[in-house]
């Protein structure tokens, strides 16, 4: 499985940005997909996840009500729609699939990583 990760940048606090991550390769063994981040000096964490036919999600209560993911399974691509951008939401992003339910995906349990795209919120 590949995964290509896009759309990061630099954006001062209150924007927007949209990650996008398409899978590619032998994605059938995949349950789910998701987003991680990893800030300097930080362990990598979960900011939401989807199952692989979208019907399950499950986001970081520090990014609930502000952070959309979605997937299209036509083009096996999932999205991260992120608004009300703060500082602290900068990190390095990771998309990851892996042949796990959506609320065991852990950093242990996925299978393939992304590259990651950096993310920077300007105070």
């Amino acid at each position: 499985v590949q995964l290509q990760a896009s759309g990061g940048g630099l954006v001062q606090a209150g924007g927007s940005l949209r990650l996008s991550c398409a899978a590619s390769g032998r994605t059938f063994g995949s349950l789910a997909m998701g987003w991680f981040r990893q800030a300097p000096g930080n362990e990598r964490e979960l900011v939401a996840a989807i199952s692989w036919y979208g019907g399950n999600i499950r986001y970081a209560d520090s990014v609930k009500g502000r952070f959309t993911i979605s997937k299209d399974n036509a083009k096996n691509t999932v999205y991260l729609q992120m608004n009300s951008l703060k500082p602290e939401d900068t990190a390095v992003y990771y998309c990851a699939t892996g042949a796990t339910m959506v609320a065991s995906l852990t950093p242990r349990r996925v299978d393939y990583w992304g590259q990651g795209t950096q993310v920077t919120v300007s105070s």
